[in-house]
């Protein structure tokens, strides 16, 4: 069986916090906490959870913007965390990113030309004419017209902005794009349109997403499969499909009991969940999703449940949910 092409270990990300006069124990933001996953080559994995969780923490950490404080993550079976600036910088051209404002990701003084052009210009000269042409079929393949290459980002529209903000990741023909709240910012017709655009580009291309939201909707349209995340920590990941159609973590239930469903009609799920999300300086004991959820027992506020295999392939971090049957135990 080869190796995946993306493979996360053990991810942390700690960022201590100065503390008083009389605080002897430091104070440290949980931000992520041993989070492991993996995506193949063509496949869209999505991470999604409530804000705070520490979904775009882990985008960044993938990227190498941010130094992990544990972990690792390994592109094609090389440890990112390990390189020196001058490997990173070639290791730069595999991995690319969209980011979520598609107007302050863009340099306001380039052209849309220029913007494209320019990651490839990092690394070899290219004539006016490679330029122009290259910018041309760029723009063409996220369904842009080639005109649009004169353009600063200010005359251009949310949706030509993020299509411009994909044309620059691929430029450099990387094996995959971390896409961060990708369509948040935009219309819901404009949304679709980036959507349908993203999936062509995989089926033509090959290319891996790892595709960071809070849109349920979106996510049931365009993964493969879904990752949970809860307070830093991956609490269910499993094929898109197998997930909504029956989530076994109750965390997982209650985000798509809240998700807005567009026919009134549908049946929906109906969890409870009360409280607020707990603070990552100082998270509760045990499973994190304890105090709001309507199945803990006592282990629950002991124990942190470890992700582990469920029969259908699924991975579950639940103590009360059985993770072979799916059964409330």
């Amino acid at each position: 069986m080869s190796e995946p092409l993306l493979k996360v270990e053990k991810l942390v990300k700690h960022y201590p916090l100065g503390g008083g006069f009389f605080n002897r124990v430091p104070l440290v933001v949980r931000a992520v906490e041993d989070v492991s996953f993996s995506v193949e080559a063509g496949e869209t994995l999505c991470i999604v959870g409530e804000s705070g969780c520490g979904k775009s923490t882990v985008a960044r950490l993938l990227m190498r913007l941010l130094d992990p404080t544990d972990g690792r993550v390994l592109l094609d079976g090389t440890d990112v965390a390990s390189l020196n600036k001058n490997e990173l910088r070639n290791w730069r051209r595999r991995m690319q990113m969209v980011f979520q404002d598609p107007y302050s990701s863009l340099n306001p003084r380039l052209t849309a030309g220029q913007i494209i052009t320019e990651p490839v210009e990092n690394f070899e000269r290219l004539g006016r004419k490679k330029r122009e042409a290259l910018a041309a079929e760029l723009l063409q393949k996220v369904g842009l017209a080639p005109e649009i290459m004169h353009r600063l980002p200010s005359e251009l529209s949310g949706g030509q902005r993020q299509r411009l903000g994909i044309a620059r990741a691929l430029s450099l023909k990387p094996s995959i794009i971390i896409a961060d709240e990708a369509v948040s910012a935009l219309d819901v017709s404009v949304q679709a349109q980036i959507l349908n655009l993203l999936m062509d580009l995989q089926e033509q291309t090959g290319i891996a997403f790892v595709f960071i939201s809070h849109d349920l909707g979106v996510v049931e349209h365009i993964g493969h499969r879904v990752a949970v995340m809860y307070l830093g920590r991956i609490v269910e990941l499993a094929t898109c499909e197998a997930l909504f159609a029956k989530p076994f973590h109750p965390y997982t239930e209650a985000l798509i009991a809240a998700a807005p469903v567009p026919d009134p009609s549908c049946a929906r799920l109906e969890v409870p969940v009360e409280g607020e999300v707990p603070s990552p300086v100082n998270p509760p004991s045990g499973c994190a999703f304890h105090p709001r959820c309507p199945l803990a027992v006592e282990r629950c506020r002991i124990e942190v449940p470890p992700l582990v295999p469920a029969a259908d392939g699924r991975l579950v971090a639940c103590h009360v949910r059985a993770p072979a049957t799916g059964a409330v135990a």
